[in-house]
């Protein structure tokens, strides 16, 4: 059994088309069909159902799936032990991160990795479910880390590493009745309309487990992806939100107020999957992290 053909394989089940597989692998797709047909053959069974739309896994398609992953992995290892005996870092290292991360410079820390390890190539990706998008994928082998804002304890099968945190605060606009206050009970804030991101992303986890908490309803009426827009969307009237200190700097023109009775802490961590040991690329990447966490209550002096 080949390992490209089982990477193939990973590829199409994962993207559940032949010809996003083949962009991903960087090959035309009849190679890909080719791959997979051969690993069908070599099976004596059919992996997957294709349609005209998209590609799924049969059950044996998905027996075989998270055991190809491991074979990957392991073959990912063995090479990366062989690079570092010969004195640099090479392979694919997959990070999943938010659509914001302004308490650390991402764009400056990647930079800085690729320099010092231009063997590696990174895979950057934001999961359109958020944090939680990212766990899954965690789990299932389709990243090696990621970038999550997640309350709580660590979901199972994934370490969590706190790299630095925030708080929400509450933005309105400046003739909304709240405007003057100079901080607000959560307990009023019953009934408002708010704008938030769907969920599974980290600052909704937050927002409605301090809701659930002080036993306060709370009203979703729009759902944007992108946290960096929310003033705007409070700026035309749609609504109240809750944004990051971190990100106050976009609410020019509006009123911020800190919400009282409510644990809003936003937290930044660095999750790994506890299921596998991490690349020498991986560890890399995590030893580096440290030089660009902030200092504590560095969130308040961070704007865009």
């Amino acid at each position: 059994m080949e390992l490209r053909h089982l990477e193939y394989f990973v590829a199409v089940a994962e993207e559940q088309n032949f010809t996003r597989a083949a962009a991903r692998l960087h090959i035309v797709q009849s190679a890909v069909s080719a791959a997979v047909k051969a690993l069908e053959r070599e099976l004596e069974t059919r992996l997957l159902d294709r349609n005209s739309k998209r590609v799924l896994l049969t059950d044996a398609g998905r027996a075989l799936l998270p055991k190809a992953r491991i074979a990957l992995d392991a073959a990912r290892d063995a090479a990366d032990a062989v690079a570092e005996v010969r004195g640099g870092l090479r392979g694919t290292l997959r990070l999943g991160t938010l659509t914001s991360v302004r308490l650390i410079d991402l764009p400056a820390l990647l930079g800085e990795f690729h320099r010092r390890h231009p063997g590696v190539q990174l895979q950057i990706s934001v999961a359109p479910s958020g944090s939680r998008g990212h766990v899954e994928a965690l789990t299932e082998r389709r990243l090696d880390l990621a970038l999550v804002s997640l309350p709580g304890p660590a979901p199972a099968g994934v370490a969590l590493t706190t790299l630095a945190g925030s708080t929400l605060d509450l933005v309105v606009p400046p003739d909304h009745p709240l405007a003057s206050r100079t901080e607000v009970e959560i307990g009023e804030l019953a009934g408002l309309r708010f704008i938030d991101c769907p969920p599974g992303y980290g600052n909704r986890a937050i927002a409605d487990r301090a809701f659930a908490a002080a036993k306060v309803p709370r009203h979703v009426t729009i759902e944007i992806t992108d946290i960096v827009t929310t003033a705007d969307y409070v700026r035309a009237g749609l609504g109240i939100a809750f944004v990051p200190r971190f990100l106050v700097g976009t609410a020019h023109g509006l009123a911020v107020l800190p919400v009282t009775g409510a644990d809003l802490h936003w937290p930044l961590s660095l999750a790994a999957p506890t299921d596998r040991p991490p690349s020498a690329a991986a560890r890399a990447l995590t030893d580096l992290l440290a030089e660009y966490v902030p200092p504590p209550g560095a969130d308040a002096r961070i704007t865009p």
